[in-house]
């Protein structure tokens, strides 16, 4: 009898297990620093979450820890407060949340927005001529995508915002899907060594990064004054769930206080590819009418740049936030 398995064609095959049999849980690649295998870290969060029920609207779950469609609410009409109250629930739960199919206009999106908290006006993007409390990402053959990075908006602010709504005004045929990932995730992830390592550094955010050419030269001293580089901890703690989320990104952070500037990047870099692990996130595809909610803490976000010269035209509403702490373990 053959020693191999099975033979055919000359192809020996020379087992009948899984490769992934019997390995210990993640494995590293050799010479890499990247791993593979079963993200664990993420099973009880899943599991919590498949037990959800609610009773103002049914959430269909779109990925293991992060990001929810709420079926069965009209965003047009005023809800009662116990409906806002379950949906800020389910943001807390989910991370982000979705609505399909909601013809709203851009006063009754301020309105629903305004329900989760006071609405901030950005300086250094452009508002919907109406209302200034909408920013207008208007993306055409003449302004292309520049949100493909991982990013918490406005860190750059003392205190950034809470969270955001985000409507699709109008979309590419194809394209322009938008990307979310968890930031307890992706630090629950890390070695324990660099959990240590970072667990009492901050990070300088600083808006000139990516607003610097927004800034008329002759007030850029007046803008400093007002929009000073503040610092954050690289880990915080959740206002409401408690939870530590990974707090850098590249588009706003500009060095860790501490390091000199070669280590501050290498670290920034090390910590912002943990954003990268597609099991930690979501991807939502718009459609017309179609509406994403996110907790500015617990997530980031990535706007695929796919679609250019085709027509994109969002409309957000931030709502204000406090500045993020962190409480040592």
């Amino acid at each position: 009898m053959s020693e191999t398995v099975q033979e055919k064609d000359d192809v020996e095959i020379f087992t009948t297990k899984d490769p992934g049999e019997g390995l210990p849980g993640r494995v590293s690649l050799p010479g890499y620093t990247r791993t593979m295998g079963p993200q664990t870290h993420l099973f009880e969060e899943r599991e919590r979450l498949q037990q959800l029920t609610w009773n103002h609207f049914s959430a269909r779950q779109l990925s293991p820890t992060i990001g929810a469609e709420l079926e069965g609410l009209d965003l047009s009409q005023e809800l009662p407060q116990k409906v806002i109250d379950e949906i800020h629930q389910a943001l807390w739960d989910y991370k982000v949340i979705f609505f399909r199919d909601q013809k709203i206009t851009s006063e009754q999106q301020i309105r629903f927005a305004s329900r989760f908290g006071e609405l901030e006006i950005h300086p250094f993007l452009p508002p919907n001529s109406q209302t200034p409390e909408l920013v207008r990402f208007e993306k055409n053959a003449k302004a292309a995508g520049y949100e493909n990075q991982w990013h918490h908006d406005v860190t750059w602010r003392e205190e950034p915002s809470k969270g955001a709504i985000l409507r699709a005004v109008e979309i590419p045929p194809v394209g322009g899907d938008t990307f979310f990932v968890d930031a307890n995730a992706a630090y629950e992830g890390l070695p324990e060594e660099i959990k240590q390592k970072i667990d009492s550094l901050h990070a300088i955010h600083d808006f000139l990064r990516a607003f610097g050419r927004q800034v008329p030269k002759g007030k850029r001293d007046e803008i400093r004054e007002k929009y000073p580089m503040v610092e954050h901890p690289v880990v915080i703690n959740h206002h409401q769930t408690g939870k530590p989320l990974l707090y850098v990104n590249r588009i706003f952070v500009t060095a860790i206080k501490g390091l000199n500037e070669k280590e501050g990047y290498e670290l920034i870099d090390l910590l912002c590819r943990e954003f990268e692990i597609l099991e930690y996130s979501c991807r939502f595809r718009w459609e017309p009418n179609s509406i994403a909610f996110w907790d500015n803490q617990a997530v980031q976000h990535y706007a695929a740049s796919d679609y250019s010269p085709h027509i994109r035209v969002m409309e957000r509403a931030s709502i204000k936030g406090t500045r993020p702490k962190r409480t040592r373990r």
